[in-house]
């Protein structure tokens, strides 16, 4: 699977994640340069993965080595089952750089901070060792850099979403009029695109390509890679290259974009996808590029394919929270993935790993993402999160728990959505407010709570749901530092009038699940 070891002027190094074959490195075919691509121990083994995620990132992987070759350019392999895997991945590339005599080594930016300090350090140290020269350059990817947002929220400026969003409309005119306002006449649709789904539209058929990776699969046991979750390797429904993704984003235009905006809230143990894309996972390795799905979505609403909250609700997922959050995550780094401004210390519980607990709405979101490597965002923010907010398990063993389980998390995208949007453990630097509710919130966008052990109209007693009781719990016990919190004012209104017996039994009822949460 090598390169020749003939003599190479360049060694260009290819994350996993990198895979985008319209990068201007390959526009040219040069016989002095060499690409080097790695399954290395060192990536399957710094978090525990989703059998998926690893199948999935490999099998891309090596459609992408395979597409390189044919184009004439030359490819230095290392696969999961070769010695060399085992190797740190700086080894690997000093090793390489050294036996093909190159002069230069380059590496597109990494996404994770981890990655970005490691090649730094290595570059730094071939540089001054003079074996070779090192140079960075952009993945070509985002729409913004690295630092970017930082610089767009300085001097004291409170950071919000809202405000890079509409910035990078205006820049890069999206979904504007001729006088450069917002098409429709506001910047954001979002409370219209809140319904629950209720069967009717039917969801659309799964438009993606399904894989056979059983001899993938059997290389990555074999080489004694740890994994969890479902593998399903024959039957997988991850593209593995560009041509795939690309068909895939046009089934999503063409079949569920127009009902996303109606429902990319809802819930339903009756349909997992429901009406969203499924690209980030192509999008988050780089197969697709956002400009390029923006260009589409805001071409499906201008040729009248879909209504103006579909494409606005979609669009504002891509321009702006994904921007944004990458943004944060740059300009935190490294030590956000330590914050704990709750103090919660609490383990996960043990059905985290099965999904077989009594509550049905975990149960159900757990469940589906330990068998496709995916759960929408309500699932993984209202349901799992929200649950893990309450219930104070740890952030730091949460966001471990996410970025293995979830076929698109890496910890650019991932840690500022668990530790920040979801745990609100960065004391609101990325949230206003926390993002917790009892049942009631959960029942009205979904159907889990129909037939679930617990009753979500009980707060208190053996089959009360346990999110009304953790909810007020919650607030009660963090008065001291949530109390000043003038977005969450009247929770707090509602228990200074709750009747003193009435409070205590919630309380109790409370401290009692969450001392034992692998009861539930």
């Amino acid at each position: 699977m090598n390169a020749a070891q003939t003599s190479a002027r360049t060694v260009r190094l290819i994350l996993g994640d990198q895979l985008n074959p319209q990068h201007s490195w390959f526009a040219t075919v040069d016989p002095q340069v060499v690409y080097l691509m790695m399954e290395v121990r060192q990536e399957t083994n710094y978090v525990l993965h989703h059998a998926q995620k690893v199948i999935s990132i490999f099998a891309a992987m090596r459609a992408m080595a395979t597409e390189l070759r044919a184009d004439g350019h030359r490819v230095h392999y290392i696969s999961i089952g070769q010695p060399e895997s085992e190797n740190a991945m700086v080894e690997n590339i000093a090793k390489i750089v050294h036996s093909l005599a190159a002069t230069h080594f380059e590496y597109q930016e990494p996404d994770e901070w981890r990655l970005d300090a490691l090649l730094r350090e290595y570059a730094a140290m071939a540089e001054a060792s003079g074996t070779h020269a090192s140079r960075m350059v952009s993945s070509e990817h985002f729409f913004t850099g690295r630092l970017e947002t930082r610089q767009m929220f300085k001097h004291g400026k409170r950071w919000l979403m809202e405000t890079m969003y509409r910035q990078m409309r205006v820049r890069h005119r999206v979904l504007l009029d001729s006088d450069g306002e917002p098409e429709g006449g506001q910047w954001n649709f979002d409370a219209e695109n809140r319904k629950a789904w209720k069967g009717d539209p039917v969801e659309p058929i799964d438009f993606r390509p399904s894989h056979d990776h059983g001899v993938l699969w059997k290389e990555i046991q074999a080489a004694g890679v740890k994994t969890f979750g479902l593998p399903a390797a024959n039957a997988i429904r991850w593209p593995v290259d560009r041509v795939e993704a690309l068909q895939q984003l046009d089934g999503f235009i063409a079949h569920a974009l127009p009902h996303f905006g109606d429902y990319q809230d809802a819930m339903s143990r009756e349909a997992k996808r429901l009406f969203h894309s499924m690209l980030s996972f192509a999008l988050n390795i780089k197969m697709l590029s956002p400009r390029e799905v923006v260009a589409r979505v805001e071409s499906a609403w201008r040729s009248g394919g879909v209504p103006l909250p579909a494409a606005e609700g979609f669009i504002r997922q891509i321009l702006g929270w994904r921007e944004y959050v990458r943004g944060v995550y740059w300009a935190q780094m490294p030590g956000y993935e330590s914050n704990n401004f709750l103090e919660h210390t609490a383990d996960l519980p043990e059905w985290f790993w099965t999904g077989k607990t009594h509550m049905a709405c975990m149960s159900a979101a757990i469940t589906q993402s330990l068998e496709m490597a995916h759960a929408h965002h309500i699932q993984r923010l209202m349901v799992i999160g929200n649950f893990a907010l309450l219930a104070g398990l740890n952030p730091t063993a949460l966001h471990a728990w996410y970025l293995g389980i979830y076929i698109d998390a890496f910890e650019w995208v991932e840690l500022p959505n668990t530790v920040g949007m979801s745990q609100f453990a960065d004391a609101g630097g990325l949230a206003t407010k926390p993002y917790v509710s009892s049942a009631a919130y959960i029942d009205r966008m979904g159907d889990y709570c129909s037939g679930c052990r617990y009753n979500k109209k009980l707060k208190t007693g053996a089959d009360a749901c346990p999110f009304n009781s953790l909810y007020w719990e919650f607030y009660e016990r963090h008065t001291p530092k949530l109390g000043h919190n003038a977005r969450i004012g009247m929770a707090y209104q509602q228990l200074k009038k709750m009747d003193p017996v009435t409070k205590e039994g919630l309380m109790e009822k409370a401290r009692e699940l969450r001392a034992d949460l692998n009861r539930l």
